[in-house]
C-alpha cells in the first residue's frame, strides 16, 4: 500500500492525499509536477526511474488506512542529479 508521503521531496510543497499534482517513481519517492518534471527532467534523483501520477485514495479508504504524516527530508543536489541525469539522458525508462 503507498504511503502517501505529505510533500515534495525536492521544494517541499504540501501534498496531501487528494492532491492531484504529486508524482512518485516506482519506490515512492513523491514529488510536486513541476520538480518532476521540470528540475528532475522525469528523472528520479534517488534510483534512475521515471515518475507517474500519484493515485488519489477516498476518504473511506483514509479512514481505514491513514497517509503518512512524516515529510522525507527536503534536498534535491542540482549538480549531483545534472550528473546521473546525463547517464539516461537518451534512455527510455523502461531501458534504464
Amino acid at each position: 500500500m503507498l504511503e502517501l508521503r505529505p510533500s515534495c521531496e525536492g521544494c517541499g510543497k504540501l501534498l496531501p492525499p487528494n492532491a492531484s499534482d504529486a508524482m512518485i517513481c516506482t519506490y515512492e519517492c513523491t514529488f510536486c509536477e513541476v520538480c518532476a518534471l521540470t528540475k528532475l527532467r522525469n528523472v528520479c534523483p534517488n534510483c534512475g526511474g521515471n515518475f507517474a501520477p500519484r493515485p488519489i485514495r477516498t476518504r473511506a479508504q483514509l479512514d481505514r488506512h491513514p497517509a503518512r504524516t512524516q515529510a522525507q527530508p527536503v534536498f534535491i543536489d542540482e549538480a549531483a542529479h545534472a550528473r546521473f541525469f546525463e547517464r539516461y539522458r537518451d534512455t527510455p525508462p523502461g531501458e534504464r
